[in-house]
């Protein structure tokens, strides 16, 4: 994972650092697609652009690498966190391959509604194109690189469960601190239940599974929110 500072200074006021030679989901489907509100929808973008600035084979094999396994974890991070407004231009990939997610102003589960409907409607973000890197470029199916994928991001799920209740301590301690979605013990229980602490280790595993397969079967639902945003930002431009 690639974690950046944050300083505040004063009520509403702050600093964040920058993070050098990245670029949003956004942007790079703009660049490596031909018509924004359908780049969402395409497979090759993200794998084209770390083409570009891992010229090697052995370049290109570590920004896949570091493409997969930082992925693992924000799925994992962003579903047990709940963190909502996962939209293409909320997530970004450095040149060497590192994804990483920013702007996290909605948490435990408080997603986005427009119109009354949900805009969020997977676990976490694993796209068609993320899968397309993840696999080298190969068709989705069978494939060792997305079952190694898949085995790291269970792995990362049973450690941050393991330490539940520190995380749950943790929380705790911030509920006095004023934070508008975190205010009350039913925003800890949003925790318990992606933790999935009431169960055993053999069915949590089996809990996230099921998420893992949910987000991944559901992954148009998020191309065609990202595609909405890209029409409405352009709109407003």
């Amino acid at each position: 994972m690639n974690p950046y500072n944050c300083i505040s200074l004063e009520h509403r006021v702050g600093m964040i650092q920058v993070v050098l030679n990245a670029e949003t989901i956004a942007n790079i489907q703009k660049e490596k697609g031909t018509f924004t509100p359908t780049a969402s929808f395409k497979k090759g973008p993200i794998l084209a652009w770390l083409k570009d600035y891992n010229t090697t084979e052995q370049a290109l094999n570590k920004a896949i690498e570091e493409f997969t396994m930082s992925c693992a974890g924000y799925c994992v991070a962003t579903y047990v966190l709940g963190i909502a407004d996962r939209h293409s231009d909320n997530i970004m990939v450095k040149q060497t391959g590192q994804l990483f997610h920013i702007d996290f102003g909605h948490i435990l589960g408080h997603f986005k509604e427009k119109f009354g409907i949900r805009r969020e409607r997977v676990p976490f973000v694993l796209t068609h194109d993320f899968v397309y890197v993840i696999n080298k470029g190969q068709k989705q199916g069978n494939i060792l690189e997305f079952k190694l994928f898949q085995k790291c991001c269970e792995k990362a799920f049973m450690i941050l469960r393991k330490h539940g209740n520190l995380i749950l301590s943790l929380f705790a301690m911030m509920i006095s601190t004023g934070l508008p979605e975190l205010s009350c013990e039913k925003d800890l229980q949003y925790l318990r239940d992606t933790l999935a602490l009431s169960k055993s280790n053999t069915d949590a595993t089996e809990h996230f599974r099921a998420k893992f397969n949910e987000a991944l079967s559901n992954s148009w639902k998020t191309s065609l929110n990202w595609a909405s945003h890209n029409i409405s930002k352009n709109n407003k431009a």
